[in-house]
């Protein structure tokens, strides 16, 4: 009897409590495959709308950048001499259709005459036969038509007239291309031209095999390819390509991205064993519902103590700091009692974890923990806040704690090499330090004190201890306000302005240029410092209103003295921008501007950085001729491999070292191993900071090509250097100094 009471309980536990899991997990299931299959096909859809987009910007960016390539050419003085004037068939294929080819690989250049007649031809970098000319002659003159028809609505009664210019996309000898046709112009305006009478220059660029390529190798498409049919494929994405007419071109169709179907088939077979396991998960646990209320109480400490610590390290994590914290705090009410937080962060951490792998940089953050551990000794609250970030409470009953001691033997511990897999790693690490009396904290308030203080030691060097003052506070602030202030000056045009500090060639002391540099001047604060501005508007962003500022003002200021070097400092932020060789070359053609005569200064970090937008931008640069100078050479990673892959026009050499410079100081040595090494890879150099004569001579002993500094001149407005610049008595006898503004 008591045997059969057993089963029917077992029975009524089955019915009660099992049939209603069971039912829970067929309908979890069921929901959780149906939103696989639907987020699986969400997500393919997703992938191929974002290619296409991708590939419709591409397209289109491709065919703008035709027409400004066109431009580089056709808005120049002698072009418009060696085309209308008088035809020299020798220029024109030297300067057109070689250099069209060998620098934007155009596959056919046309030069046309004032009635559309060919007057020169160039097939991939040969110059052919004007005849060939009738193979692509009519997608060619359907866009000459449409030039000459806006041709009279674009003259321009004062100053250089524009180009006219009108791309699209045509089938040229059977191959899908993109056309474009550009009026030649005078850049100076010195070469009047009737409108509807300029002798024009296309260009075709084919979109085949090797177009195809380089979409697959820079956007990812996968297996991409140009045809002039549609691919009737599911596996295949295609696009079309209309004219402006809106009639179809040619398509590009490609390998269709699946990540939904990709991620389905890879976690299937996970999915499915997941809920093999969750079934035997429940099996087990209605199994234990009948344990004993003691083992439920052992795992309740263990989720609690799991949840309250860092499972890599063994140390609390950030919840169970904050608690404890929090705990100490509120204890802590005696009027002597001191309470010490220390916030900790490993410096130089993710090129260690980078570099050696995760599992190296867990292995490190093992270390670190046990050396803090070691150093500030049991019975001391340590904890891992995440990262590679620590944190450290110390409470001083009487507040004798050697707060100073125990941060120089962390760091010290710390800045020894540790053995990571056979290899030595080397780390740094930063402190903020804050102190509280009694109960008069705060928690949250405290954290922020020791963050504060954490970041003015990183700002200031990094491996260091800083301890939290209130000035700290107000310089985060003054930042804010900086930031504020900064935004509403770039709406404006009366606080930012231009400087020009003027080049010297160290050979005749004549000026051959002047560097652009920002100035802000404040209504209520008056003159603020770039080197206070500068890094909040590269922190926040506004680095590239600031620097589309400053270079259009030196663009413009360029165009008034052609021939003369005109150098703007760029940050990082704008040269990864994709777009920031278009900005820079559509500011050149506005304001008439040479490139060769514009120079853009770069740091090393740019380099160390080797992105690949980066990069583009600067071979970009560098192949329309605007020269390339490495600022501040010598006080970073300067090494002579990126100099290699990223060549340079000049370095310009640090004031830290031209300050020093006297005879039988090491940085004369250091100089003249910078100049020489410059000078063996056909690289100039610029000294910056000159300030006394005897700099200067040393500077022109070693080599040095241009000076730079107080000695010649500081930042003057726009108005003097353009009245420098004029003046053609700067010779050598006459040399002064010139009155900054």
């Amino acid at each position: 009897m008591q045997s059969q009471s057993s089963t029917i309980e077992r029975w009524q536990f089955s019915a009660a409590v099992l049939l209603p899991v069971v039912l829970a997990l067929v309908i979890t299931a069921a929901a959780v495959l149906g939103f696989v299959f639907w987020s699986t096909a969400n997500i393919d859809a997703r992938a191929l709308e974002r290619q296409s987009t991708m590939f419709e910007h591409v397209i289109e960016a491709r065919r703008i950048g035709l027409e400004h390539e066109l431009a580089s050419v056709a808005a120049r003085d002698d072009t418009v001499v060696n085309t209308k004037l008088m035809f020299s068939q020798n220029w024109v294929d030297r300067n057109v259709g070689r250099w069209m080819y060998q620098f934007f690989g155009h596959n056919r250049i046309v030069v046309l005459d004032d009635i559309a007649q060919p007057l020169y031809m160039m097939e991939d970098g040969v110059s052919v036969e004007s005849q060939n000319y009738r193979r692509i002659a009519s997608p060619v003159q359907q866009l000459v038509n449409r030039v000459r028809e806006r041709s009279p609505a674009f003259a321009v009664p004062d100053g250089p007239p524009a180009p006219v210019s009108v791309s699209d996309f045509a089938v040229v000898e059977g191959l899908p291309a993109i056309v474009s046709v550009m009026t030649i112009v005078s850049d100076t305006g010195a070469i009047v031209q009737q409108p509807g009478t300029e002798p024009l220059l296309a260009a075709v660029e084919f979109l085949d095999g090797s177009t195809a390529t380089e979409f697959n190798s820079e956007y990812l498409f996968e297996d991409g390819n140009f045809s002039l049919v549609r691919v009737d494929n599911p596996d295949r994405a295609t696009r079309s390509i209309l004219n402006n007419a809106g009639r179809f071109v040619a398509f590009f169709d490609w390998e269709r991205d699946r990540p939904g179907l990709t991620m389905l088939r890879q976690t299937g077979p996970a999915l499915a064993v997941a809920f093999a396991v969750a079934a035997i998960l429940v099996f087990l646990l209605l199994r234990q519902l009948r344990r004993s209320s003691t083992a439920l109480e052992v795992g309740r400490r263990n989720a609690e103590h799991q949840a309250a610590h860092d499972r890599l390290t063994g140390l609390p994590n950030r919840m169970g700091f904050d608690v404890h914290l929090a705990k100490v705090l509120a204890d802590s009410q005696g009027a002597g009692t001191q309470l010490s937080l220390l916030m900790l962060d490993l410096d130089r951490f993710k090129q260690v974890n980078d570099t050696l792998g995760h599992q190296a940089g867990d292995e490190l953050i093992c270390a670190v923990g046990q050396r803090i551990r070691d150093v500030v000794g049991e019975g001391i609250m340590i904890a891992r806040l995440g990262g590679d970030e620590f944190g450290i409470l110390l409470v001083s009953p009487d507040g004798s704690a050697d707060l100073g001691g125990l941060a120089s033997g962390i760091i010290e511990s710390i800045g020894q090499a540790f053995d990571l897999n056979h290899y030595k790693a080397h780390v740094g690490v930063s402190i903020g330090i804050v102190n509280a009396t009694g109960g008069s904290a705060e928690p949250r308030e405290l954290v922020r004190k020791a963050d504060i203080a954490l970041y003015e030691a990183k700002a200031g060097g990094r491996n260091r201890a800083v301890v939290y003052e209130e000035h700290m506070n107000e310089l985060l602030q003054l930042q804010h306000t900086i930031e504020g202030e900064l935004r509403e000056a770039l709406q404006r045009d009366d606080q930012l302005s231009v400087a020009f500090q003027p080049l010297i060639d160290q050979h005749t002391r004549k000026v051959i240029g002047a560097e652009a540099l920002a100035r802000w001047n404040h209504p209520k604060y008056g003159n603020i410092s770039p080197a206070r501005f500068i890094p909040v508007a590269e922190n926040t962003g506004l680095i590239e209103a600031l620097g589309e500022f400053v270079l259009r003002r030196a663009c413009a200021l360029g165009a008034k003295a052609p021939g003369r070097t005109i150098a703007v400092n760029i940050s990082p932020t704008q040269l990864r921008n994709p777009r920031f060789s278009i900005q820079v070359f559509d500011i050149l053609r506005e304001t008439g501007m040479r490139p060769l005569d514009l120079e853009l200064e770069i740091t090393e970090s740019i380099l160390l950085d080797d992105e690949h937008t980066s990069a583009q931008n600067l071979r970009t640069f560098r192949a329309a001729g605007i020269h390339i100078a490495l600022d501040d050479f010598g006080t970073g990673y300067s090494s002579l491999s990126y100099l290699k892959r990223y060549p340079v026009d000049r370095i310009k050499i640090d004031r830290s070292f031209v300050m020093q410079l006297a005879d039988g100081h090491v940085s004369v040595a250091i100089t003249q191993a910078i100049v020489t090494l410059a000078h063996a890879m056909d690289i100039e150099v610029t000294a910056e900071g000159v300030e006394t004569e005897p700099q200067a001579t040393i500077l022109g002993r070693l080599g040095c090509n241009t000076l730079q500094g107080f000695l010649f001149s500081g930042g003057v407005a726009e108005d003097r250097i353009t009245a420098i610049f004029a003046d053609k008595a700067n010779a050598p006898e006459r040399r002064r100094r010139i009155k900054a503004a």
